[in-house]
């Protein structure tokens, strides 16, 4: 038992000498919308983290957004879109890399994985 303690804390105190950090996994995201729906897809992925790397005219009245995006913040975007754009938008995305997590998606992230293992401990 006693070994288990040492592991444990001499793990716990290498880990955090090491600092560590979050990464999120980042999509880039791909949205085809009617020209009269730029402003609220804009408005709609700054709300969720994402930059905006460019708008291109497709033609036929049509817009082509591309943006980089946590992949967490794609939650429930296909049925936000739909609503946006009255069913007129598509979209897709794929993964890009990853990248570290702001500092307030951290600290979050830690408070959430602490809880949740406290709450095992005291299952146990």
């Amino acid at each position: 038992m006693a070994f288990k303690t040492a592991a444990r804390e001499a793990f716990k105190k290498g880990f955090m000498e090491a600092g560590p950090i979050l990464l999120e996994p980042i999509s880039t995201l791909k949205v085809t919308i009617p020209d009269s729906f730029t402003g609220d897809i804009m408005s709609d992925l700054n709300k969720r983290r994402g930059r905006v790397m460019g708008m291109n005219p497709i033609g036929k009245g049509k817009t082509l957004v591309e943006a980089e995006i946590p992949t967490s913040c794609l939650k429930g975007y296909c049925t936000d879109l739909r609503s946006m754009t009255g069913g007129r938008g598509d979209y897709s995305y794929e993964f890009n890399r990853y990248e570290q997590a702001p500092s307030d998606v951290q600290e979050a992230e830690v408070k959430a994985r602490a809880e949740a293992v406290a709450a095992d401990n005291k299952e146990e």
